[in-house]
């Protein structure tokens, strides 16, 4: 057995030992009352929110109250009125955190990290705090009442991590939890995180542990803790739903866990993916939450999966204005399933595909996957990704294609994020191995008009591989009229082709004027692309002039009191800058530049069918590949001071042009002044024209 060289893993180690028989069996009466000896079950009540070193007063402390679960402080320690709030449980499974904090002091305002929750079964649950009401909720997609208690580090103090679980069955319900990250102090090669599962104490920084052999981080004695639930948390962000002044890294980090379920929470405002898989998931349920504005200045994603996550679900959450994809699937071990999800407004700074998959055996069934500038469903070529099931989703305003196989031809950094575009049809029993899901051919319609005659019914036929499921879709939505695709924005019917690759089928809920797809599914290899388009027309292969579609406003999610929007002018004129400076190779916004922004703010909060494209500009005294990402942490400055002021991430995209679009083409240092910028492109969905003005007031010359 490996001796143990960290202090503090010895005493969480210590604190659980004697329940680690007991915590395997089934928790029989007999049983319950052996471990209440062993380890006595407390209903502990929480009365402060203060913090620092634990000690006898008159209020009880979250810290106390950690380490009074975890079995490191007893009750002999506590003064009178402490005791008065530590009361035994019997016939529980483990201990009960609840909190009767005063109304005007909610905020546990941390002085340095809390223990490990070591303690099994423990419940830590803020929505026992007066004022909770467990039937409101922040949007009427999801029931996800907003928190009262929050737990955040205390002003200009660092904290890596809010809460870390290293126990079977431990539940936090009902919390705020935000600010924790790791900038300066903090060295570590593990990560930061809201919440953090893993086996008993990992260092912060692993190279301080000696590695086991094989390569492997884990030694036998590594268990993951299993079975923990994380439910109805704002996670990264505030109770009053604002971005804090200083984000945490990630929302839930699974480093090494079984069968944990993440439920109704809402996980927002974080520099990384809302939520992250290391080394072990197995079993995780990702169920109902809203992952929404995430990953602005790190890995982009909304949920990122990678080691082992087999039989990990991910099911009617709500994932919208993430900077990177929805779901990004990295090398993973295990299949998973991505089912009744709303995946929408994702990539504001990337071309990265709504849902990426790497792996095999996936399913994406049943998803809203809308308004992505990179393709829908993007399926890696390599590792090689065979056998993915992506059937009746519906796919709207898509850029790319609504499913992309990536061919390993294709070997440039975009193709592999965002997808390759069409493939040819295969011509070589090689094409199996070198392009995702077997290259398994597109279906082709046999024309690209199909007449519909006063039967109402319309006849389509085309071909496929042979023995192939075709799903049929209606394309609808604007799409580019010189694409030969759109998104499959409606699921329609599905039929079989025969032994010889021929499907035909009749269909009676078509329009003249509808524009079709299809896609093929053999489970031996998966599913196919896309079709080239098809369209419905009269006899005489006429079609109507199609309807004006006004665009719709965009949200993540609706608010419980719907805003009407009273009817624009025809041309909206405003008297509003639309571009702000910088200095010399810098990112911070200026004071001057921050004044200018508040009335941006103003604008957007006052319009709020106006969308706009943050363009990160620099002056080009440096390499392309520096300007680029100059401009990047500009536009991305901009965008996240506009969060800050209210302006919800959706309605932002980020980009940059580095050195491309210089301001002039002069070399003085006032050229080089006016080429540091952030340029705002304001656009309304409502397609009506709108005037702006330009403004050098915070020009900052060297």
């Amino acid at each position: 057995m490996r001796k143990v060289t960290n202090r503090k893993i010895s005493i969480a180690l210590i604190g659980s030992i004697g329940l680690i028989g007991i915590c395997s069996a089934d928790f029989s009466s007999e049983n319950l009352a052996i471990a209440n000896q062993i380890n006595p079950r407390y209903q502990i009540t929480v009365n402060s929110n203060q913090d620092g070193d634990i000690q006898a007063d008159r209020e009880l402390t979250l810290r106390e109250a950690i380490a009074i679960a975890n079995g490191s402080l007893t009750l002999e320690r506590l003064s009178d009125a402490e005791r008065a709030q530590v009361q035994p449980l019997l016939n529980q499974k483990g201990s009960q955190i609840g909190f009767n904090l005063p109304s005007d002091r909610t905020t546990i305002e941390l002085r340095k990290a809390l223990p490990d929750i070591s303690s099994q079964n423990l419940i830590i649950d803020g929505t026992t705090q007066t004022g909770y009401d467990a039937q409101s909720s922040f949007a009427q997609e999801l029931a996800i009442p907003q928190p009262i208690v929050a737990i955040a580090p205390a002003d200009g103090v660092e904290i890596f991590r809010g809460l870390t679980i290293v126990a079977d069955g431990v539940t936090i319900r009902g919390l705020s939890i935000y600010g924790f990250n790791a900038i300066e102090s903090v060295p570590t090669t593990t990560p930061s995180a809201d919440i953090f599962i893993s086996h008993q104490a990992p260092p912060p920084d692993t190279t301080q542990q000696q590695q086991p052999a094989k390569f492997s981080p884990f030694y036998d004695s590594n268990r993951p803790p299993q079975a923990v639930i994380l439910e109805a948390n704002w996670l990264g962000i505030t109770p009053t739903g604002k971005m804090p002044k200083q984000p945490s890294s990630f929302g839930v980090y699974l480093f090494n866990s079984t069968d944990t379920l993440i439920r109704r929470n809402r996980i927002a405002f974080h520099e990384g993916s809302g939520i992250v898989t290391s080394v072990k998931a197995t079993g995780t349920q990702i169920l109902e939450n809203a992952i929404t504005s995430n990953g602005f200045d790190g890995m982009p994603h909304g949920i990122y999966l990678e080691g082992e996550i087999a039989n990990l679900r991910i099911k009617g959450n709500t994932l919208c204005a993430n900077d990177g994809s929805g779901v990004y699937l990295f090398k993973p071990n295990g299949a998973i399933a991505i089912e009744d999800n709303r995946i929408l407004f994702n990539d504001r700074s990337t071309n990265y595909a709504a849902i990426y998959l790497m792996g095999n055996d996936h399913r994406v069934t049943n998803n809203e996957i809308r308004n992505q500038r990179g393709s829908g469903v993007a399926i890696a070529a390599y590792p090689k990704s065979d056998r993915n099931l992506i059937r009746k989703n519906t796919f709207t305003a898509l850029k790319g294609l609504s499913i992309d196989l990536i061919a390993q031809s294709h070997v440039n950094t975009r193709d592999f994020v965002t997808g390759d575009g069409i493939n040819r049809p295969r011509d070589s029993h090689f094409r199996r191995v070198d392009t995702a899901n077997g290259a398994i051919n597109a279906p082709t319609f046999l024309a690209t008009a199909f007449p519909m005659f006063s039967s109402s019914q319309v006849n389509i036929d085309g071909t496929a591989d042979p023995d192939t499921e075709i799903d049929l879709y209606r394309v609808t939505g604007k799409t580019d009229p010189n694409l030969p695709y759109g998104s499959l924005s409606e699921y329609l019917t599905t039929v079989k082709t025969n032994a010889n690759g021929k499907f035909a089928v009749s269909l009676n809920n078509l329009q003249v004027g509808d524009t079709i797809s299809a896609i093929a599914t053999d489970p031996q290899y998966g599913t196919s692309e896309p079709a080239l388009n098809a369209q419905i027309v009269n006899p005489d292969l006429s079609v109507p002039t199609p309807a004006n579609v006004q665009a719709a406003i965009p949200a993540c999610t609706t608010p419980p009191q719907i805003v009407q929007i009273p009817p624009p002018p025809e041309v909206i004129t405003l008297s509003v800058p639309r571009q702000i400076h910088f200095a010399l190779d810098r990112d911070e916004i200026s004071p001057i530049s921050a004044k200018i922004l508040d009335r941006i703010a103003d604008v957007l909060k006052q319009y709020p069918t106006i969308m706009i494209t943050l363009a990160g500009h620099t002056d080009p005294r440096a390499s392309d590949t520096y300007n680029r990402e100059l401009g990047f942490r500009r536009s991305r400055a901009v965008r996240n001071y506009l969060m800050r002021q209210g302006i919800a991430s959706e309605r932002m995209t980020v980009r940059s042009l580095g050195e491309t679009q210089r301001s002039s083409q002069g070399n003085q240092i006032t050229d080089y002044a006016r080429d540091r910028r952030v340029e705002i492109e304001f656009t309304d969905v409502r397609d009506v024209e709108i005037r702006f003005e330009s403004q050098q007031e915070d020009l900052q010359v060297e």
